[in-house]
């Protein structure tokens, strides 16, 4: 018997991570989702023997979690990001499962950490190097909102506002929730730098879209995929044949 618990801020992560958990003959003892309530739930219970740990979380990263609360339990990284999940490899945590994370890679995480169970080193023994780490590696900051002229004024657009990028006619524009669009100094090679991978996708050469934004999706012809956005169809919102596995990865994170 093994007690576990996931910390992971997106719902549908957490529950296919759980379903996946359940498949193998575990069980979870509970969801947490954000550093504040996993702080609140470790000051009033025993700590589990696996912790299944999201790094970037709505309210910060997770490792702020113990910083404020002792746990020794052995943890297993969960991250859709590759530089978080080698930082986790070299401070020799159990193991790193990149989402969306494959159930033979889980079985095997979940193997190795009780074939090495009596020698396992908890977190907080690892946590003094795990912060050195950290402050000795520069983290992606991606950008959170966007300055557009609007005739003589600057408008301020914010990330969650924002339901596409897109180029016309040799320029690039933001389409926005409340169905209007704005011109932008970049263009959709620097915009997918500065955007979260996880909010965000170049679905082909004119068109990065957010999830947040996609109301449907149809598959189209060539195996293709076709999306409509919310306040926007378009013809050409087509995801291309060449990236439709990445895409169906990327909307399940």
């Amino acid at each position: 018997m093994i007690n576990i618990v996931i910390i992971e801020d997106e719902k549908p992560a957490a529950r296919s991570l759980e379903r996946k958990l359940d498949k193998l003959g575990y069980c979870s003892m509970i969801n947490l989702s954000s550093v504040e309530e996993a702080v609140e739930w470790f000051g009033l219970n025993d700590e589990p023997d696996l912790i299944f740990l999201d790094i970037q979380l709505s309210d910060g990263l997770s490792f702020e979690i113990f910083e404020q609360v002792k746990v020794n339990s052995s943890i297993i990284f969960t991250t859709a990001y590759d530089e978080y999940a080698l930082r986790a490899f070299k401070l020799n945590s159990i193991d790193y499962l990149l989402k969306p994370i494959q159930e033979d890679e889980l079985k095997n995480a979940v193997e190795k950490f009780q074939n090495n169970r009596s020698a396992i080193f908890g977190f907080n023994q690892q946590f003094d190097l795990f912060k050195q780490f950290m402050a000795n590696t520069n983290t992606v900051e991606y950008k959170e909102r966007f300055a557009v002229k609007v005739g003589a004024q600057i408008k301020i657009i914010l990330r969650t506002e924002i339901v596409c990028f897109y180029s016309e006619n040799k320029a690039t524009y933001i389409q926005t929730t409340e169905g209007r669009s704005y011109i932008v100094d970049y263009t959709l090679e620097e915009l997918e730098k500065m955007v979260d991978p996880v909010d965000f996708f170049r679905v082909n050469r004119k068109f990065i879209v957010s999830i947040k934004a996609i109301k449907d999706i149809y598959t189209y012809s060539n195996s293709r995929l076709k999306l409509n956005l919310i306040n926007l169809e378009s013809e050409d919102l087509i995801v291309s044949r060449e990236k439709v596995n990445e895409f169906k990865k990327w909307i399940e994170k």
